[in-house]
């Protein structure tokens, strides 16, 4: 019973196939108005409405899920964009930070060669702390005493003069900056010639004073201020002749007693990440670990 069935099903595919291949033959064999092409031509006129109908009845679906498609591929493609434009700007930000660093040591070596402090021994050091308020203004490097820094040294950067090493310790030192309250250092005005004693400006951050100045007047605005130095072997000066420190902003006052030299510092003490210490002449620490 199960092969006659199954030979019936055979035989009915078999005679389905033979007249599928006789209406093809037929069909590309015959003539553009033979019966099959009219038969076809009427059916679709038939069906053609029908299938625009579903075509219109289906497209808030098909576009609904394709909606749900793009929505996910466009987010995919979001978070990709989002995780690679996160890890540029870390690259970035790495690069500039780079930049800066060798753009702040190319000019301490090139300030360096060109102040003639050939004579010293410059430490370059890292800046990791700052402190800066109405009673003192220091920061912290990571140089101390292992290093040959001790108190009173001097300290500049690319641009001049930033301070004085106030304490030491074996693997840091704490810098009195040109603004601290207890900061000063003689100076002269390079036009005129005329010295001074410079000091931070009570009240104005930022502001340095130049005082004690013979003739006041000859000091104009504009004037570079440098470190006077000493010429007296008895009593050095910590800090060499010609250190840059800054350039007179204005002048207020008539008299001489009466009139204030406003200097502003050269380097920018709030955007400090190296300085160089100016340890001992390279004669003196050569002497020194001799035997």
């Amino acid at each position: 019973m199960y092969d006659r069935q199954v030979r019936r099903r055979r035989a009915v595919l078999f005679a389905l196939i033979l007249c599928c291949l006789g209406l093809v033959t037929a069909y590309f064999g015959e003539s553009s108005g033979g019966p099959l092409r009219s038969v076809q031509t009427g059916a679709m006129e038939v069906v053609a409405p029908v299938q625009e109908g579903a075509n219109r009845a289906l497209k808030p679906f098909r576009d609904l899920f394709g909606w749900f498609g793009d929505t996910l591929d466009a987010k995919s493609a979001r978070d990709e964009l989002e995780a690679e434009r996160d890890r540029l700007n870390r690259e970035v930000g790495t690069l500039r930070l780079a930049q800066n660093e060798n753009e702040d040591l190319r000019a301490l070596v090139e300030y360096s060669r060109e102040a003639g402090i050939d004579a010293f021994a410059p430490v370059t050091a890292r800046v990791y702390s700052r402190s800066n308020t109405t009673w003192y203004a220091t920061i912290e490097i990571n140089k101390g005493s292992s290093d040959g820094v001790r108190e009173d040294q001097p300290v500049i950067n690319g641009k001049g003069l930033v301070g004085r090493v106030k304490s030491v310790s074996d693997g840091n030192a704490v810098v009195m900056l040109l603004t601290d309250p207890e900061f000063g250092v003689s100076a002269i005005a390079s036009r005129s010639n005329q010295p001074g004693s410079l000091r931070p400006m009570a009240g104005s951050p930022g502001d340095l004073l130049l005082d004690l100045v013979p003739d006041a007047k000859a000091v104009r605005r504009g004037d570079l201020i440098l470190t006077a130095g000493t010429k007296s072997e008895r009593l050095p000066s910590v800090f060499p002749r010609g250190l840059m420190i800054g350039r007179v902003t204005r002048v207020e006052g008539e008299g001489d007693l009466d009139r204030d030299i406003h200097v502003r510092p050269a380097a920018d003490l709030r955007d400090l990440d190296f300085v160089q210490v100016l340890t001992a002449p390279t004669a003196e620490r050569q002497s020194a670990s001799a035997p």
